[in-house]
This record gives C-alpha cells, sequence and structure tokens, in this order.
C-alpha cells in the first residue's frame, strides 16, 4: 500500500519539478520544504538563504522569489519574522517579468512602527494590496517575532488575515472600480486570474518558514 505522503504527491503531481511535500493542514502542499529552494525561481532566488527551515531574504539585495508554478484561486499560508524597518512584499497572481505591484499584486510586508514609514500612504502599510487597498494596522507583533499570516485569493477577493485578525477583505471589482485605483497608477494585474505566488526583496532581511498553499475550485470563468 502507498504511504499517505507518496499517495498525496501522485495525486498532485504537475509538470512543474518542485518538490512535493503534504502538509499536516487537510488540503494544503508545502512550498518551502525547509531546506532549499526547489520549485522556486526568479531573479531574488540568488538573495535568499536557507537554514535550519526558514529562508531569509538577504540584506541590500533586490528581486522576487516565486513559485514555478501558478496559482489562480488559493489559500496560502507562511509564517513570517522582520528585522527594524524591514519592507518586502507577497505577490500574488504576478507574471515572471515587470513589477508584481502592478504586473500582478502585491501585498505589503513591512515593519509599520518603523520611524521612516510614518508618513506612508495608507496603502502602503503591511497587508495592504499596494496602490489598491489599504490594511488594517495593529496586528503586527512586535519586531522580531513570528507573525502568521493567510491570504485567501479567490475570484475576485482577497482576504488577509495577520495573527487571527482579518486586516484586509477587499472586492477587487470595488477597490478599484472602472481600473481606477486610489493611488492613481495603472495595474494590470487587476485582471489577472493566475499567476506565480512568492516574495520580492526590497534590500530587507526579513525571515519566513512554514510557507504553503491550498488550491481551490475557481469562482472566475476563463
Amino acid at each position: 500500500m502507498l504511504n499517505k505522503c507518496l499517495f498525496g504527491c501522485l495525486l498532485i503531481l504537475h509538470a512543474s519539478s518542485a518538490r512535493c511535500e503534504v502538509s499536516h493542514e487537510e488540503g494544503f502542499m508545502q512550498l518551502f520544504d525547509g531546506k532549499s529552494l526547489d520549485g522556486w525561481i526568479g531573479d531574488g532566488k540568488q538573495f535568499f538563504d536557507v537554514a535550519d527551515g526558514v529562508m531569509a531574504c538577504q540584506q541590500g539585495c533586490h528581486g522576487k522569489l516565486v513559485t514555478q508554478q501558478e496559482y489562480r484561486d488559493f489559500v496560502l499560508r507562511f509564517e513570517f519574522k522582520l528585522t527594524v524597518g524591514a519592507n518586502n512584499g507577497l505577490a500574488i497572481r504576478a507574471p515572471l517579468e515587470g513589477d508584481a505591484a502592478y504586473a500582478g499584486i502585491e501585498l505589503q510586508i513591512l515593519d509599520n512602527t518603523a520611524d521612516k514609514y510614518q508618513n506612508l500612504k495608507d496603502y502602503q502599510f503591511h497587508g495592504s494590496a499596494y496602490g489598491i487597498a489599504a490594511a488594517k494596522r495593529g496586528a503586527l507583533k512586535p519586531v522580531g517575532k513570528w507573525n502568521t499570516q493567510e491570504v485567501v485569493c479567490q475570484g475576485r477577493t482577497i482576504k488577509v488575515t495577520l495573527n487571527d485578525i482579518i486586516i484586509l477583505d477587499i472586492d477587487l471589482d470595488k477597490a478599484a472600480p472602472d481600473d481606477k485605483t486610489i493611488d492613481g497608477e495603472d495595474h494590470p494585474g487587476l485582471k489577472r486570474h493566475q499567476g506565480h505566488v512568492g516574495f520580492l526583496c526590497h534590500n530587507d532581511r526579513v525571515y519566513f518558514r512554514n510557507v504553503r498553499v491550498k488550491e481551490m475550485q475557481s469562482l472566475v470563468a476563463e
């Protein structure tokens, strides 16, 4: 009889060379095996360290690290730890080329408490859909502590839960009616139904672990 892990891997086998790891949570698959960056691609891959089940963006480096596989509707769960003044981003439904904040959608990963960020626009703080919608503040743990985050991306809705507190829950059509965004910029990524998921180095050290995903049935027709 096939063991449980092997059976699960066979069920979700893709053409991708990504490593198949079954999460303890029902329906979830590990995107990061804790030992390597197998299954990840992007110009920022060279800037990530892996040790003791954690991957971390190197200080002073810029680039994107995204999944080899594309995702459409999904639940993404991960843990992250910020350093003082750190800035990063979570790309969703993003293409490989272009700025993920516009060509796809970028959810901010940021030390909201840093003095240098106090004059940012509301849509630039942690959990916000950059240039599209502002997240609620106050749910981040102190810098140096591990945070847990869940992102549910289904159809035209995005919900972000940080440390068990919902900080963003939006309908993209209502957040950007007639494609008019609050930052006044063009965001073609709003029209994308699927793409890569990953992290965006913005020159600061940020730590990630326990990155896993669960694919869901799409609510949007092709």
